[in-house]
């Protein structure tokens, strides 16, 4: 828990100020620097109603040491500045109220899938959650009616992944302890494939 971010405050502080003035501008949209540029993705109620349904399946499964942030920003490097849809880091640090966290805190990164995020969640943000060495990251697609867990971080991204198609359960073994969501109440798009 001591490994510190690659972004001084101040830089972190800049650019989600930057961020908060774009999502200010552009109601419905959530903003992120992915690669250097910012990135502007629509929410539709099945994104938040899945981010909440993930986070009510869990919170009972966590110690009180344990707590959730979400869309709050965690700075990687100089050119990725994150909002995990749902974060899990030590409550100690989330009780500090911060404007952006390490993502070095992060014991599971949870993102949902928007038209607009896919390359993000499936390719950049999985790379970049690798390298930091972040555990555990779950992808919840709506669009595709499934859960794409990535595990085992290496340098070059994740060393595992496995894909659970809704209906069934998600089984996160932890450094935190065994970690279950039943996924056949999450919400799937009309247009998803049966």
């Amino acid at each position: 828990m001591d490994r510190e971010a690659d972004v001084t405050v101040s830089e972190s502080d800049r650019l989600h100020s930057q961020l908060s003035r774009c999502e200010d501008m552009f109601p419905g949209y959530r903003a992120e620097i992915v690669e250097g540029a910012i990135v502007m993705s629509p929410v539709k109620p099945h994104h938040n109603e899945t981010i909440w349904d993930v986070r009510d399946l869990l919170k009972p499964q966590l110690s009180l040491e344990w707590a959730f942030i979400s869309d709050v920003a965690v700075p990687f490097d100089e050119i990725n500045e994150f909002c995990p849809d749902l974060a899990v880091i030590p409550d100690v640090e989330r009780r500090k109220n911060r404007s952006a966290y390490s993502p070095d805190l992060i014991e599971l990164a949870v993102e949902v899938v928007s038209p607009s995020s896919r390359r993000n969640d499936y390719e950049v943000k999985p790379r970049a959650y690798a390298r930091r060495g972040i555990p555990h990251y779950l992808v919840f697609d709506p669009y595709e009616a499934h859960c794409v867990m990535f595990w085992n971080p290496g340098p070059g991204g994740y060393r595992g992944t496995d894909t659970i198609a809704y209906g069934g359960t998600v089984v996160v073994e932890t450094g935190i302890g065994k970690l279950t969501i039943d996924t056949s109440a999450l919400p799937v798009d009309p247009s998803a494939v049966s």
